[in-house]
């Protein structure tokens, strides 16, 4: 099996890391699979796969292309704001298609599996004759006003979309119909490096902040500075707590993505912060290369998203990770946790609920330690990168024999 991997990112953010760790399952599980990464952007992604013996190809995506996207809009943008990055990026758009189809034809793989909306088009309109296209789908389509239309246009190209949750599934099949096959393939971590042991990161340090006393419990927002992330919903949970609770609050991330309007920035954070009295309270770590180390450093590792989450893998990792957790219960996320069990569930954007988890794991210990040994089971359960890969491999031996 020839099989060619196309990423618009370099960086790790929560897509990546799954396509990561897709890459080395099947290269663990299947030696003799051949596989390709077509790269969009340098950065930790390919390095990593090619560290796992992945063949990388770098395809620099232009500026114009990488920074075009509906993020604006999905937050409220006018839909006419999009026309000027169409505009300019439309014939370095067709250069770099121009480049990626003659990749492709000189690799001659049996599937091409895209993992992200720009990626997906872009593999649908360059694949090769006999080769069978796979689009893996993290997010929800539905809500793209640019994206819905062109996926269901190519649709006909594509041979399968593997969905991270029954809820993603449901709104792909919304989009783009009955004739696509879809397929539910939950996201996967790795056990042994998201586990209850290891090491942990200095927060305090990397913040800038004095070292917390003894006793403080220390929750994290663990996130990409994605704009419906809900960092300003956890900032305001804080703020619900009093300093005798004893909480030392942490938001650990940074920016990694291109597209324009798609992430918030850390300078209107920390302005929130400091309007709502709780700058001495809320650390900012920005981007760190180790997001177990940092849960290891953790207490609690909250979810907050103001929006259904398509997986939640934040979720996944805590768990793997022994932390308790907190999160919002909707859309795919809803599928990870039982409420009470593993994890603590709060509605989407509900500060007050928020704050109410917090304060009452902080208070508990004995809390945090159940809730954090289940999610430890729930991983090794259900989120086994081994599993990841025995699920794919099937599907493409479905599609394209071998």
């Amino acid at each position: 099996m020839k099989a060619v991997f196309l990423s618009a990112s370099g960086e790790l953010g929560g897509a990546e890391r799954v396509l990561l760790d897709l890459l080395a399952a099947l290269r663990e599980t299947r030696p003799a699979w051949e596989l390709h990464l077509v790269a969009g952007a340098d950065g930790a992604l390919p390095r990593a796969a090619a560290r796992l013996g992945v063949a990388v190809h770098p395809l620099p995506l232009p500026p114009s292309v990488a920074r075009m996207g509906d993020a604006r809009i999905s937050a409220g943008a006018p839909r006419l704001s999009l026309l000027p990055g169409l505009l300019l990026a439309g014939p370095a758009a067709l250069r770099w298609l121009r480049r990626l189809r003659a990749l492709l034809r000189r690799i001659g793989p049996a599937v091409v599996h895209t993992n992200g909306f720009k990626v997906h088009v872009l593999g649908a309109l360059a694949l090769p004759p006999g080769a069978r296209l796979v689009w893996h789908v993290h997010d929800y389509v539905g809500s793209r006003a640019l994206m819905s239309r062109l996926l269901r246009r190519l649709a006909g190209r594509c041979a399968a979309a593997v969905c991270v949750s029954r809820s993603v599934a449901a709104d792909v099949r919304a989009v783009c119909g009955p004739g696509l096959p879809v397929r539910v393939v939950l996201n996967a971590v790795d056990l042994g490096r998201f586990s209850p042991q290891g090491p942990a990161l200095p927060l305090d340090a990397l913040a800038g902040l004095p070292a917390a006393p003894a006793g403080t419990v220390r929750v994290g927002l663990v996130a990409t500075m994605g704009v419906w992330k809900g960092h300003a919903v956890f900032l305001r949970a804080v703020a619900r707590l009093p300093e005798s609770a004893g909480v030392r609050a942490y938001i650990v991330g940074g920016a990694i993505y291109a597209t324009e309007g798609s992430e918030v920035e850390v300078a209107g954070l920390r302005q929130l912060a400091d309007e709502l009295g709780i700058s001495a309270r809320v650390g900012f770590t920005g981007f760190v290369a180790e997001p177990a180390a940092a849960m290891r450093a953790l207490d609690v590792v909250v979810h907050a998203s103001t929006q259904p989450e398509p997986f939640g893998l934040v979720i996944a990792e805590a768990m793997a990770c022994g932390r308790a957790v907190v999160a919002s219960a909707a859309g795919g996320a809803a599928e990870l946790m039982r409420d009470g069990v593993d994890a603590l569930a709060v509605p989407p954007g509900d500060a007050a609920a928020l704050a109410a988890a917090i304060a009452r794991l902080a208070g508990d210990a004995a809390l945090r330690a159940r809730l954090g040994a289940a999610g430890r089971e729930q991983a090794e359960r259900e989120f086994d990168r081994t599993r990841l890969a025995a699920e794919v491999a099937e599907i493409y031996r479905g599609l394209a024999g071998g």
